[in-house]
């Protein structure tokens, strides 16, 4: 795989499934028009795939529970927010629902297959292009910001004060004139659902509506006509993503005592329709519930969940009457060595998107018998070469596992051999296919992948060990998992790299000044380099550090990779966006200026107009000129 073979990455979105018909929205990154590109399918239970519409970027299909209508977003162009778009499921033209400054969200259809309830951004007037007083205002003309609190902005999304997400309901049929939005400015509301009586959306707000900066949220019930909202479960740290039943709500959620949410595994949790205090079915320390692959789905007696274990992400059936039911009695139904990206169930038959080692993510069906691949979106990509990683384990000097894998490329070597570390750090990498690592691979790299202590998936303590403690056994876990590679006989031992991003160039950044003698060079990327200025300048720093690292500043210190760029001695790029808010660009600023003073051999490379999601989401032109840089600059220091 080269850069440019980024376009080849099709990646599916959630499946909607109703009856037979099967419906997902595929996307991909387009170099040329620097956007992503990419429409709705229908994939037929007999492998057959065929475009449901010809816009370019549409996304996120919901069949309505009749079957009779298919709400979408559709985005005119690259620039313009996508806009709510229903149209038969029979054929025919979409109409478009939804007018709104900021764009649309994902549909949420009503039990009468009429109403669609979503949330959307309503902008103040005189922001973001909306007039104020008939007066159209530019973005460097707009008035002062005044903050008061914490929670102000978020890193990929913007302010959010001064545009609040909020909710509303549209009739598909017969659409009103202006929408009215119903839930107040005062909070951002996610995830509405219906109760089957139509009557009510329950929707995920901050605590106490707001009334205090925190990252704790609960589930509230707003009257569908419009009304006060009414707390309906007080979670016991957040809720994410949910679900209701007849007279039952599940929902996906962490457990902690405010401010120190991290590294706790979300569970599944139930609390009746009529309110009442939350149960929890999993058990804490073993199964970690991924709320990125959506909300629980009811299946029969059991409720499906995706669920993180030893890089895998795996469909689990959770007992309807479980607490807290560990990860050994929860059946298996599909993502053993892949990871399911997101999932539909309809009755007894379940569609889920499963990324492979071979593949981005494909539509599987699962209905009562062996799983039935129903795509190939990836096919392509295998074509251009794509190498299959081998699983790795390790011993650290303590005593404690270590897992991860290695991709080796093509030929005898001995191949120069990059330690890639992944961000987080309560994240992991998993066994779906990894563009970066395919990119290295293919150019001659043997790349090492690591899940150690502070990673997900391998149980809540494995990833509460680096808790006030970073650097520590997280750094013994890296090395040791390397070590283990470098006893391959094709693993060139005298050229090794390291490199990450946010985290990982945290790690990076840290290897480089503490045990530079084990690599060549260092690239770290979007990394966190000073914890005392991380505490104020990153959106989520106000709460993270102190969780993390504590609020004592000589620890902060102690723990930042700045305060030891004196011993950085070997080769250093320092990669960062311009518009990170989750780890600033100063962060990047501060380390190489120290480097560079203190005569290291260092280079900045900085991109404009990215957030912290570059290499994920970024433009398309930028994600290939950083994969150019990256094998340009291991080219020149690792041969």
């Amino acid at each position: 795989m080269r850069p440019s073979d980024i376009e080849l990455l099709s990646i599916p979105g959630t499946p909607s499934l109703n009856g037979e018909l099967l419906l997902t929205a595929v996307a991909a990154p387009d170099v040329e028009s620097n956007s992503y590109r990419g429409g709705l399918w229908r994939v037929g239970f007999d492998a057959s795939v065929t475009p449901w519409t010809h816009g370019e970027r549409d996304s996120a299909p919901v069949i309505s529970p009749d079957g009779r209508w298919v709400a979408f977003l559709r985005a005119a162009d690259a620039k313009a927010s996508p806009q709510l778009h229903v149209m038969p499921t029979g054929g025919g033209d979409a109409r478009r629902l939804t007018d709104l400054p900021l764009g649309a969200g994902v549909a949420v259809w009503a039990p009468d297959s009429r109403r669609i309830a979503f949330t959307a951004r309503v902008p103040q007037p005189g922001r973001y292009g909306v007039p104020a007083d008939g007066e159209k205002i530019e973005p460097a003309e707009e008035a002062p910001r005044r903050i008061t609190r914490f929670d102000y902005r978020l890193d990929n999304v913007g302010f959010l004060r001064d545009r609040p997400q909020r909710l509303f309901v549209v009739d598909a049929v017969e659409p009103a004139g202006e929408l009215t939005p119903l839930t107040d400015d005062r909070v951002d509301v996610s995830e509405p659902v219906w109760t089957p009586d139509g009557e009510t959306i329950l929707v995920v707000a901050p605590r106490d509506w707001g009334a205090a900066q925190t990252e704790e949220t609960d589930l509230y019930a707003v009257p569908a006509t419009g009304g006060e909202p009414r707390l309906l479960v007080r979670s016991a740290g957040n809720v994410e993503k949910v679900a209701v039943g007849e007279d039952t709500v599940w929902y996906i959620g962490g457990e902690f005592t405010w401010p120190y949410a991290e590294a706790r595994n979300p569970g599944l949790w139930s609390a009746p329709l009529s309110g009442g205090a939350p149960v929890r079915l999993t058990d804490a320390e073993s199964v970690h519930v991924f709320a990125g692959a959506g909300a629980p789905g009811v299946f029969g007696d059991q409720v499906l969940v995706a669920v993180l274990n030893r890089g895998a992400v795996e469909l689990r059936a959770v007992p309807r009457d479980g607490e807290d039911v560990p990860l050994d009695k929860l059946a298996v139904l599909a993502g053993e060595r892949a990871a399911v990206r997101s999932f539909a169930v309809d009755g007894d038959r379940i569609a889920a998107v499963l990324a492979r080692p071979d593949s981005a993510g494909d539509v599987v069906l699962l209905s009562g018998g062996p799983e039935r691949v129903l795509t190939d979106w990836s096919k392509p990509l295998r074509e251009k070469g794509i190498r299959t990683p081998q699983e790795l384990t390790a011993t650290a000097p303590d005593g404690y596992p270590v897992h991860g894998w290695l991709l080796e490329p093509e030929g005898d070597g001995p191949h120069p051999v990059l330690l890639v570390v992944h961000g987080g750090p309560f994240a992991a990498y998993d066994w779906g296919l990894f563009d970066e690592a395919q990119v290295y691979a293919s150019a001659g790299y043997a790349v090492v992948l690591a899940n150690p202590r502070g990673s997900a998936g391998y149980g809540q303590s494995h990833g509460r060990a680096i808790v006030r403690a970073l650097g520590t056994v997280d750094v013994e876990d890296l090395l040791a998992l390397l070590d283990s590679a470098l006893e391959r006989p094709g693993l060139d031992s005298s050229r090794v790299g390291v490199m990450g991003g946010s985290y990982g160039g945290f790690m990076t950044s840290w290897l480089a000044s503490h045990h530079g003698e084990r690599f060549r060079a260092a690239w770290s990327e979007r990394a966190v380099n000073a914890w005392d200025s991380m505490a104020g300048s990153s959106d989520i720093g106000w709460w993270f550090v102190e969780a993390y690292i504590g609020s004592d500043l000589e620890t902060q210190l102690d723990r930042s990779p700045l305060s030891y760029a004196d011993r950085v001695s070997i080769p250093f790029m320092v990669v960062h966006s311009e518009h990170d808010w989750r780890c600033p660009v100063e962060q990047a600023q501060r380390f190489y200026v120290a480097l560079k003073r203190g005569g290291a051999d260092v280079e900045m490379l900085l991109f404009p107009g990215e957030g912290h999601e570059l290499s994920r989401s970024g433009r398309p032109r930028h994600r290939v000129q950083r994969f150019e840089a990256v094998l340009e600059w291991w080219s020149r220091h690792l041969g």
